[in-house]
């Protein structure tokens, strides 16, 4: 059997129900990676060396088994702390066995290992970390995202990855961290190939209810493969898009819970020509703008992000000026030069 299909075998054993949780704002009111109420106050304390407002937080998603939500603001909280660790290393001393502390530690030694040449050999040295993780809190779906993101720079074989899968999807079916995890692991960088990679997103969504961000995944991929040159039929990355399109509709203009897949479809959007579609995204975005994907294509994400939402309704009918609208192919940096693949 591949591993696509013990993949998606391990979910479908454990699937169940996601989280329940007028123009467009001007330039100036878009912020880049903006936090949400919930996390600005945690973010606030860390800058002034206080750790207490973002143990409250992850203790709070973790009791309420918001996941989706945890695992956002463990990124954001690492990230943070890639830059000033002095609050989360007096977090850790204070509470060395407290699952958010853990959590949080695990998530930070992991980014920075990943931004090393020596990726894999430093991802190696903190197994044990993440392995601590993991066994703070046994309904956590969180650390076994991260467990998941260690293997693939790891390049952890097969049996490996299929056992972290099967431990995550036990705690959360339909987790979108955990399934961007794997969709990674099973790209042709890693250790499949692009089809196996498109097969396990559409199937994903397939399985999910209508409201959960896996049902993103599809467009997930197809990025992915559109950006690595990948050959992928149109109407398969079309119908990618029109997924991604309903499960936005579903949700509230300026609702930072779909900002992430909402900044991916709407680049997406752009990338297939699709321009009126990447408009009606910009402008459901709000303030909401992220890093990732316009990143790649290039060195001023939010003002790539504000120009197009300026100048694609001008463009509508127009050929496709160059500097406007990335490669379909390989997203194409401002500089001339070409972006990678996805990133972490």
């Amino acid at each position: 059997m591949s591993l696509l299909r013990a993949l998606l075998r391990s979910a479908r054993r454990t699937r169940s129900a996601p989280r329940h949780g007028d123009g467009p704002p001007t330039g100036d009111e878009v912020l880049l990676d903006a936090p949400d109420e919930r996390l600005a106050p945690a973010l606030l304390a860390a800058g002034r060396g206080e750790y207490g407002p973002a143990a409250k937080l992850l203790a709070t998603t973790r009791e309420a088994a918001g996941w989706e939500d945890r695992d956002r603001y463990a990124r954001r909280l690492a990230a943070f702390a890639c830059s000033r660790p002095a609050w989360a290393e007096e977090w850790h001393a204070n509470a060395p066995d407290d699952p958010d502390a853990l959590l949080l530690r695990a998530q930070l030694a992991v980014d920075r290992c990943w931004a090393s040449p020596a990726r894999a050999e430093l991802l190696a040295e903190i197994g044990p970390l993440v392995a601590a993780a993991t066994r703070a809190d046994p309904h956590d779906p969180v650390p076994w995202r991260i467990a998941l993101d260690h293997a693939c720079g790891t390049r952890a074989g097969h049996t490996e990855f299929e056992h972290l899968w099967t431990e995550a999807v036990r705690r959360s079916p339909h987790h979108y961290g955990c399934h961007v995890a794997a969709l990674g692991y099973l790209a042709a960088t890693w250790h499949g190939s692009h089809g196996e990679c498109f097969d396990f997103a559409e199937s994903a969504a397939q399985d999910a209810p209508p409201d959960a961000l896996v049902q993103a995944l599809p467009a997930h991929a197809a990025l992915s493969c559109l950006s690595r040159g990948a050959e992928v039929p149109r109407e398969r990355v079309d119908a990618a898009a029109d997924r991604a399109i309903a499960l936005s509709a579903r949700f509230r203009a300026a609702d930072p819970w779909p900002a992430e897949v909402r900044n991916l479809l709407a680049y997406l959007l752009v990338c297939l020509d699709r321009r009126q579609d990447a408009l009606d995204q910009l402008h459901l975005i709000g303030p909401y703008a992220t890093s990732v994907p316009w990143d790649q294509a290039s060195d001023d994400p939010l003002g790539l992000f504000l120009r197009l939402r300026e100048e694609l309704p001008a463009e509508a009918h127009r050929p496709t000026p160059d500097g406007l609208v990335p490669s379909p192919r390989r997203p194409r940096r401002e500089d001339g030069g070409h972006a990678g693949a996805s990133g972490h």
